[in-house]
């Protein structure tokens, strides 16, 4: 059985969902924090957003290396930007993922800072990485929407927001 249909599908669904939340996150907001220690929710939300791009990542490198590529955020400046971002990164995720081959998913991805191995996994399982990851930070943005009294989405059901 193909790998690269259930991560499409599963691309899709995770992408519907993810859409609904970033397009309530509110442009007066793109400062607040609730901890000192946490992300603001501008860059919160663009992390969402450029996740998907991590597929293509995945799938077009052998691996990154913080130490000689630093990672710096791409800047939106309103939610409008966010979502043509997010957009821009799903596209290139899906494109990515449809032309990919059973034996790239298999081939290594390692993930280093330096000489210190982080981590080495195959290709297909850093998109499941991904994947858990828009998941992951998708439940944090839900809760800082929350604490700004903003109605969220539901993810697999409905939220208390919509009953």
């Amino acid at each position: 059985m193909s790998t690269i249909e259930p991560l499409l599908k599963e691309l899709e669904q995770e992408a519907q969902t993810t859409r609904r939340m970033l397009e309530r996150v509110p442009t007066a907001y793109f400062d607040w924090q609730p901890h000192k220690k946490s992300m603001t929710v501008q860059r919160l939300a663009t992390h969402i957003a450029e996740l998907p791009g991590w597929v293509t990542m995945a799938i077009t490198t052998d691996g990154l290396d913080f130490a000689s590529n630093p990672y710096v955020q791409e800047t939106v400046s309103n939610t409008a930007e966010l979502l043509e971002y997010f957009d821009q990164s799903l596209a290139s995720g899906r494109s990515n993922l449809l032309a990919a081959t059973e034996e790239t998913l298999a081939e290594p991805w390692t993930l280093r800072n330096g000489e210190e191995v982080l981590n080495v996994a195959s290709k297909g399982e850093i998109i499941r990485m991904a994947y858990c990851q828009i998941v992951h930070h998708r439940a944090q943005l839900g809760v800082f929407l929350r604490l700004l009294d903003i109605p969220i989405p539901g993810s697999y059901g409905p939220s208390a927001d919509e009953h």
